[in-house]
């Protein structure tokens, strides 16, 4: 998964009716309170999958890191909606051709200039086949994509980038979509400098930015160091000295941490710690919905799970034998909403009653009786096992996939196992070489708010967070018309209706939506959480 985050100078027309509605905030002040400046802030994470590269970091380890030390045209405020960065204008008449003027004067962390070029070379670079960036499907839609992200292709530069001088590039689109500038402050969209592409692999490890961070110091499994940059002049300036995340293989270990003032600030509570956390921190804590769900990942390669009838009636037999609530309960006390369809019902246009989204309901003689159908297409013997992966250094995945192959055990007479990784770097890597044996648990934080950013990622054919390898032309066909929408209400409409495909197909089983349940020590002061559940990091100030 992959998460991100007016001058509104951005001009989004219609689109900008599909920003969050407010959500999740924590502490007493914002950024610019009083508080010690210099404090450096501790807070956890895991462990990035990939070096640092715009365009190849799609989880969140390297996620929370990105967004920091790296900054686009806009980048979205505590409530979703967008703030311009780099662009002092994105401005179109048609929804297809876009003219960006950049912000004059600015620069890279090494004094090297922020340039048109720098994101159109940047963006060509994350489109193209031979690089094999994880977040190549985010360029689709700019008119070339296709010549550039086939294999074999000669061809390195989309046909619709244009570099008009130092400070304007233009964008054309292969069809109209309304709400391509929300998606312009999604780590995918960031520049680079020259130096970037002259070892792309050694970047990654020493990445030069341009956002309120610079990274100084990555070692790896154990913390990754952020110092602030001074040449900043962005909306996100740092008001403490710097961020140091410290890798945990443990949220138990974390928590422990925090309650002893020696972490921060921590965005998972662990289920151990759910019933008490509150009482423990008092208004040091928060629980708050945010744009996130969970969902577990059957991969269309599997046997017995190919797309087609066995396998959609087997994956919906799964579905139906999970009593997600019952889980909710015992797991997280309570803490998720069951879920209802793929997105997060913080987001502007979402639909609870979607056709097709009681396969969601726990039904154990439905789930058997699908089982049996699939059965009759192609026996499921009896030695046959079922594994669900997870990693262990996430709060609550080994309790919550052992609930559910308890589930499967008895709800459908299989042997169901749960197959632990170290690491969410172990299991994303397995996943992403589609190397997988078995399901696996997954989830989406958003990139930017919109319906589409838990759909065309996800299940669009080859789009690079596509884990299950699922590919629908109905399905892609539908996504495409809902982008081409000009008013926002039809456009979410659509993605509703292809949520129905989803249903019949299930690429991914939902199983609830997210909520933020964290917490912060007693050590620091102005903290808050974002649209989508992520610490406003630069914002933290000591006491």
């Amino acid at each position: 998964m992959r998460y991100s985050h007016a001058s509104k100078a951005v001009v989004l027309s219609a689109a900008l009716a599909l920003t969050l509605s407010a959500c999740g905030g924590g502490s007493n002040e914002t950024a610019g309170g009083e508080g010690d400046g210099s404090y450096i802030v501790t807070a956890n994470t895991t462990e990035p999958q990939n070096g640092l590269l715009p365009a190849n970091t799609n989880e969140v380890g390297g996620g929370r890191v990105m967004d920091l030390i790296f900054t686009g045209l806009v980048s979205y405020d505590a409530t979703g909606a967008p703030v311009n960065e780099l662009a002092e204008s994105i401005e179109t008449e048609d929804s297809q051709n876009y003219t960006i003027k950049l912000k004059a004067d600015q620069t890279f962390s090494d004094g090297s200039p922020v340039t048109a070029a720098s994101f159109v070379d940047a963006w060509n670079f994350g489109a193209a086949a031979k690089n094999a960036q994880l977040n190549s499907y985010f360029f689709e839609s700019i008119k070339g994509f296709d010549e550039v992200n086939k294999e074999g292709s000669k061809k390195d530069e989309m046909e619709g980038l244009k570099v008009v001088d130092d400070t304007t590039f233009t964008v054309e689109l292969s069809q109209p979509e309304s709400d391509f500038p929300l998606r312009l402050g999604y780590t995918a969209f960031m520049p680079l400098p020259e130096a970037a592409f002259e070892d792309p692999k050694a970047f990654g490890e020493k990445p030069v930015g341009n956002g309120p961070y610079t990274l100084t110091e990555w070692n790896h499994d154990v913390n990754l160091k952020l110092d602030v940059n001074e040449s900043y002049e962005g909306p996100r300036k740092a008001a403490n000295g710097g961020i140091d995340f410290k890798v945990y293989q443990s949220t138990d270990s974390a928590y422990n941490d925090l309650l002893s003032n020696n972490l921060d600030v921590l965005d998972q509570i662990p289920p151990s710690s759910l019933a008490s956390y509150e009482t423990d921190l008092g208004d040091r804590s928060i629980n708050s919905p945010y744009a996130g769900n969970a969902t577990i990942t059957i991969p269309g390669y599997l046997d017995h799970f190919k797309q087609g009838e066995e396998g959609n009636l087997r994956r919906a037999a799964i579905s139906r034998a999970i009593d997600r609530q019952l889980i909710i309960d015992k797991v997280y006390s309570g803490g998720k909403v069951k879920a209802d369809d793929f997105t997060a019902p913080v987001l502007e246009g979402y639909k609870a009653d979607i056709p097709g989204k009681e396969v969601t309901d726990f039904d154990a003689d439905a789930a058997k009786k699908l089982w049996e159908e699939a059965d009759a297409i192609s026996e499921w013997k009896s030695g046959d096992e079922f594994s669900i992966g997870y990693n262990v250094d996430g709060a609550g995945n080994k309790e919550y996939v052992e609930a559910v192959v308890n589930q499967l055990k008895s709800n459908l007479g299989i042997n169901a196992v749960a197959k632990p990784f170290s690491s969410f770097k172990e299991l994303r890597e397995k996943v992403t070489s589609h190397k997988m044996t078995g399901a696996f648990r997954t989830g989406w934080q958003a990139d930017y708010p919109s319906l589409y950013n838990f759909l065309g990622p996800l299940f669009g054919t080859g789009a690079g967070s596509n884990d299950g390898q699922y590919s629908s032309e109905e399905f892609d066909k539908k996504l495409s018309e809902g982008l081409a929408a000009t008013d926002p209400a039809e456009g979410a409409k659509i993605f509703n209706e292809a949520q129905e495909i989803l249903f019949k197909d299930l690429p991914a089983i939902p199983l609830w939506y997210q909520a933020v349940q964290g917490g912060w020590s007693e050590n620091v002061d102005n903290v808050e959480f974002g649209w989508n559940g992520v610490p406003l990091y630069n914002e933290i100030t000591g006491k």
